[in-house]
This record gives C-alpha cells, sequence and structure tokens, in this order.
C-alpha cells in the first residue's frame, strides 16, 4: 500500500513539474514575441542562387522581424513557393502541341502571400510508351 502512494505521489510530482514546465515556455514565448498582431511577410529570399536555405522579412506598425525558410530546390517557381496547389491528375497528350496539361486549385497560401486560385502546369508528352503488360 505505501509503494502504492508513493508512486502516486511520485507521479503527481512529475505532472506539476511538465505543467510548470510548459507555462515557463509559453511565458518565454510571450517575451519573446510582439504584441503585434497585423505581421506582413515578404517571399523567402534564398541565401545563393533560386532555391535552399534563406529568409524571409516581416513587418508590423514600427517592428520588424527575420525568420529563417527554405524554399525547396523542385517548386514551381511560376507559383512562388508560398502558394500551395492541389493538383489533378495529368491529362492526355496533345498531338498538335505535343504537351500534357494539369490544372491546380489553391490549397494554402503561406505569410499572407498573394496566390492565383488555379493554376496550369504543361510538360512535354513523353516520348516512351509504357506496357501494362507486368504480372498478367
Amino acid at each position: 500500500m505505501q509503494v502504492r502512494s508513493l508512486l502516486l505521489l511520485l507521479a503527481l510530482i512529475l505532472v506539476a513539474a511538465a505543467a510548470e514546465a510548459g507555462k515557463n515556455r509559453k511565458e518565454k514565448a510571450k517575451k519573446d514575441g510582439s504584441k503585434c498582431e497585423d505581421w506582413r511577410w515578404g517571399p523567402c529570399v534564398p541565401n545563393s542562387k533560386d532555391c535552399g536555405l534563406g529568409y524571409r522579412e516581416g513587418t508590423c506598425k514600427d517592428e520588424s522581424k527575420k525568420l529563417k525558410c527554405k524554399i525547396p530546390c523542385n517548386w514551381k517557381k511560376k507559383f512562388g513557393a508560398d502558394c500551395k496547389y492541389k493538383f489533378e491528375s495529368w491529362g492526355g497528350c496533345s498531338a498538335q502541341t505535343g504537351l500534357k496539361t494539369r490544372s491546380g486549385i489553391l490549397k494554402k497560401a503561406l505569410y499572407n502571400a498573394q496566390c492565383e486560385e488555379t493554376v496550369y502546369v504543361t510538360k512535354p508528352c513523353s516520348s516512351k510508351i509504357k506496357s501494362k503488360s507486368k504480372g498478367q
């Protein structure tokens, strides 16, 4: 019975310590943070070339901040790295242009980015013919 009481007391102490640690973390974030709520963020600017690690600048009234950011090296430059789209499947190959097309609908605009609601992308048709004879 004493062992059970001791374990219960130990568990309560651990829960209290965890709650206090979480509270301190929140207070620290408030001290480091700003009271301003209307931040305007610029685009992510890579440190070198056109992709990789970089920073974005934000302003709110008289305050300004820089945040670290990353532009994936396979991003669609036409849309910007802060515009996320849900794309449908590729359409058929156009015999006239030799291109496939698909559209994407805006899923999320990060950091108040100005994004188009619908975008269209094209790519050259594959010259390879895929066989479906595997497993048949």
